[in-house]
């Protein structure tokens, strides 16, 4: 058993993009932080990996939070933070659908250009889809409006009071709706809701009624304010970014250091312990592992949390939420000439409303190199598309029965593709397929998940968990904390926990953000 006497301000277990914000954040504010990393590279499902001359991304290409202005735009503030920057490119469509009843459209960042096609689609509900659009700007207004720090900070929270009373009480009023509930107050037409439902559901896996407005709010606006900008190299710039700017301040990432255990000492966590014996000791630990294996919830026989010292309110949290599914995704390399220049980078299509929420009810396309061709070698695309899929589906079987089920799926993606891009099965020169389990394994995801999501419809945010948990110096952050899954998201996420975690280590700056 070996034992590590360096002294850091705290421990950072995991550098998805939540843990790194936190890392990056404490690291600007001078504190020494390490972030301990089983896999060999940072960013979870918001990393990139190598192949073969091509970059693809881990996750999804549509990227919210780079924009110039504001508060939202919380990737450009954290990278700043760090003195790092992402170059990116502008995307001028943040995606276009393909839907039942041939009903396709496409979400165009200037905001005038889209709601004039919803109308021309749904005349009758013109008035009703300005006001439905128009309530989640007021709602981006109030985020975007105040600094986003830790909403369990009392003093805080006074002082943005103070700066922005109307915005706050606005905010407040908005945390225990859903966005499927405004839509409606609003909205009458059916396929309308539906097409509501698929907007929610293509960055939160929900339909709307189970959407938080204050989520719906911040992506239905920021597409157009803020916009969708792709990273130049890749998604995965952001994290290799981070963690430059991270290291650069005297803090430090391990990778292969894949952490078995929370130590508690007198109820309270005093360390971590890695899969080789080795031991870490730190006053403050940070956990960007899903709740389910921090603490062992659902069917997790083990989290890094002993059973005997789980709190009842994070078994209540997992009666609350249930994973979402995870997905089989498809990388594939094909040839420059299958797609026109002026197609379209992001792509929805759904063939079945009542199969929205179902295995391979939808399928998701990227095309990445549509912005960035440095992506991809010469005279090549990469086309990157997903479904959703249960772990379920994927347990059980022998590997020749995996095999078989893997091209299957592969076989049925390849098809829906081809309603958008003809011919692409017989164009390709490299794929990678990748299932449930595959993110289990290499993201470290609880059952591949892509994160929480309510068992039922719930008061919008409200019964989400924030950084803090009932074991005294251990900390939570991520897609399994407010305000929930996506990268905008869970930099939020990163920013509350450093803020929560400052104000312990006394290094947090009294004045609000300019």
């Amino acid at each position: 058993m070996k034992t590590r006497k360096e002294n850091f301000d705290a421990i950072i277990i995991g550098s998805g993009i939540g843990g790194l914000v936190t890392a990056s954040q404490l690291a600007a504010k001078g504190a020494k932080v390490l972030v301990l990393e089983k896999y060999i590279i940072p960013g979870g499902s918001g990393g990139s990996f190598k192949r073969k001359g091509y970059i693809f991304d881990v996750g999804a290409s549509m990227i919210f939070g780079f924009g110039d202005k504001g508060y939202t735009n919380l990737l450009t503030r954290a990278l700043k933070d760090v003195d790092e920057k992402c170059d990116t490119i502008p995307d001028p469509v943040q995606l276009e659908y393909h839907l039942p009843n041939n009903f396709n459209i496409s979400v165009d960042r200037d905001y005038e250009i889209f709601i004039k096609k919803l109308s021309d689609r749904f005349p009758d509900e013109k008035d009703g889809i300005k006001k439905f659009y128009g309530t989640c700007e007021k709602v981006f207004n109030c985020l975007d409006s105040m600094p986003l720090l830790s909403i369990e900070d009392p003093s805080y929270l006074f002082k943005v009071f103070l700066k922005a009373p109307i915005s706050c009480l606005g905010l407040a009023r908005w945390l225990p709706i859903n966005a499927g509930d405004v839509a409606r107050k609003f909205i009458k037409d059916p396929e309308l809701l539906r097409f509501i439902d698929i907007e929610c559901f293509c960055w939160s896996v929900m339909p709307a009624l189970k959407t938080p407005m204050i989520n719906a709010g911040m992506v239905f606006t920021d597409r157009h304010a803020g916009g969708i900008n792709y990273p130049k190299g890749g998604v995965g710039q952001i994290a290799e970014k981070l963690v430059s700017g991270i290291e650069r301040l005297g803090s430090k990432v391990r990778y292969k250091a894949n952490v078995t255990e929370i130590m508690l000492k007198d109820k309270k966590a005093v360390g971590v312990k890695l899969s080789n014996g080795e031991e870490l000791y730190s006053n403050i630990i940070v956990s960007n592992s899903t709740r389910w294996d921090t603490f062992g919830l659902g069917n997790k026989k083990k989290g890094l949390v002993s059973k005997k010292y789980v709190p009842k309110n994070e078994y209540k949290w997992s009666e609350t939420y249930k994973a979402s599914p995870s997905f089989v995704s498809i990388h594939l390399g094909v040839e420059k000439e299958l797609i026109d220049e002026n197609f379209n980078c992001h792509h929805i299509i759904v063939e079945n409303w009542d199969e929205l929420e179902n295995e391979r009810g939808v399928i998701f396309i990227s095309i990445p190199t549509l912005l960035d061709s440095s992506l991809a070698p010469d005279g090549k695309h990469i086309i990157h598309a997903f479904t959703p899929s249960s772990i379920k589906e994927w347990e059980n079987l022998s590997s020749k029965e995996y095999l078989l089920k893997k091209e299957e799926y592969f076989k049925f993606i390849i098809k829906q593709i081809s309603k958008i891009i003809p011919n692409v099965g017989q164009q390709i020169s490299h794929k990678e397929i990748g299932t449930p389990k595959t993110h289990r394994k290499f993201l470290g995801r609880f059952q591949g998940s892509y994160g929480p999501i309510p068992n039922k419809k719930l008061l919008g945010l409200l019964p989400m968990p924030f950084n803090t948990t009932k074991i005294q110096n251990l900390y939570c952050v991520g897609d399994s904390c407010f305000p929930g899954q996506g990268l905008n998201a869970v930099a939020f996420s990163g920013y509350a926990c450093a803020h929560k975690v400052g104000a312990k280590l006394n290094i947090n700056n009294f004045n609000l953000p300019d």
